[in-house]
């Protein structure tokens, strides 16, 4: 049985479920969901499988707290374009929070990447609840700053998910850059500004 939550957690109960969420987010960011077990948790975690289960109920509850926990962060850098702000410096300063964030958070990057393509059985509502709306709100800001003829005329749907392709390769193909490339991935920021200034029509 897991810990009930309705009562504050002591310091120690804090720092045991934080030790078990990073534990976690090693295992499923490396094997996905299917592929981690609790033994592999409690392994990464330093501890028991019963002491695991005193704080969650399984494994889908660790995987939804996770999950739950990289929305919001996820989230931010999109939430941070300012419909009244300069277009272009709006858009290329979002491509750089997600290429900062991909760089920072590579694992967190894997698990929701992992979860998307298992088709977010478990992050389905969140995504629907919290993702579309700020989707929508900032297509229709860059719609309505191809419609004022402030950037080219761009697809916004298609801008935004080129960005989070862009970015994100960077996290979720590490491996397959390093062996490209090496460690020296600096070139990207440079690339990418000029790659999404020459959509936005920057001349």
């Amino acid at each position: 049985m897991s810990i009930d939550t309705a009562k504050k957690p002591t310091r120690i109960q804090q720092r045991n479920r934080h030790k078990i969420l990073d534990a976690a987010l090693d295992v499923f960011s490396a094997h996905g969901y299917r592929g981690a077990t609790l033994d592999q948790i409690a392994e990464a975690a330093g501890m028991s499988k019963p002491n695991i289960l005193y704080y969650f109920s399984g494994k889908e509850e660790i995987h939804v707290t996770l999950l739950s926990q990289l929305m919001e962060t996820w989230l931010d850098p999109l939430v941070d374009m300012d419909a009244q702000g300069d277009p272009v410096t709006e858009i290329l300063a979002y491509v750089q929070r997600k290429l900062d964030m991909a760089r920072a958070l590579p694992r967190e990057s894997r698990l929701f990447a992992n979860e998307i393509l298992q088709g977010a059985p478990r992050m389905g509502p969140h995504m629907k609840a919290d993702l579309k709306p700020l989707f929508d709100e900032k297509c229709a800001v860059v719609n309505g700053w191809v419609k004022a003829g402030k950037i080219a005329p761009v697809d916004a749907h298609h801008l935004i998910f080129s960005i989070w392709a862009t970015t994100q390769h960077y996290a979720d193909f590490a491996a397959q850059i390093s062996t490209l490339i090496g460690s020296d991935v600096d070139a990207a920021d440079a690339h990418l500004r000029r790659l999404f200034s020459s959509v936005l029509g920057v001349k």
